[in-house]
């Protein structure tokens, strides 16, 4: 389902409003893969090092350190894939809303630090929520037709 986008209330910017409605699922596409890299990369580097994000949680005081670790890396890997092909992709948006919840809540307590690392930690929290953000469109909007939920659905 390809979404139409709100004309614009400034005229000046219509040409905008075109370049979007003409082009709405590659847009989409674009934004989902985009959005899916951050988990592939994050997923694919964890696939080689599982302790070294154990022991990351272990400082975190994480419970079950070595657990969270393989379901956070079997997260980020399904969430990469639902996005980037677009396979039910709603509910791999839900997962990934639910695991940037619980990791920006777990990992990113900028608060709890002091000195350079707070800035860090703050940057971080913060590119979560934005990464959440793009969550909530895909959940909303759906992956368009350029996705293996539109091609099944036919």
């Amino acid at each position: 389902m390809a979404s139409q986008s709100t004309p614009s209330s400034q005229s000046m910017f219509s040409a905008l409003d075109g370049v979007a409605a003409s082009a709405t699922d590659v847009w989409l596409l674009i934004g989902r893969v985009a959005l899916a890299w951050v988990f592939v990369a994050s997923g694919w580097g964890h696939i080689f090092n599982p302790a070294g994000l154990a022991a990351y949680l272990t400082n975190l005081k994480a419970p079950a350190p070595e657990l969270l670790a393989w379901i956070g890396l079997i997260m980020e890997v399904v969430i990469g894939i639902t996005l980037v092909f677009g396979v039910t992709t709603r509910y791999g948006a839900a997962v990934g809303i639910t695991f940037l919840i619980v990791a920006t809540a777990l990992a990113h307590r900028y608060w709890e630090f002091s000195g350079p690392v707070v800035a860090a930690q703050y940057n971080n929290f913060l590119k979560n929520i934005s990464i959440l953000g793009g969550m909530l469109y895909v959940f909303v909007f759906g992956p368009g037709r350029f996705s293996l939920d539109a091609m099944m659905r036919k």
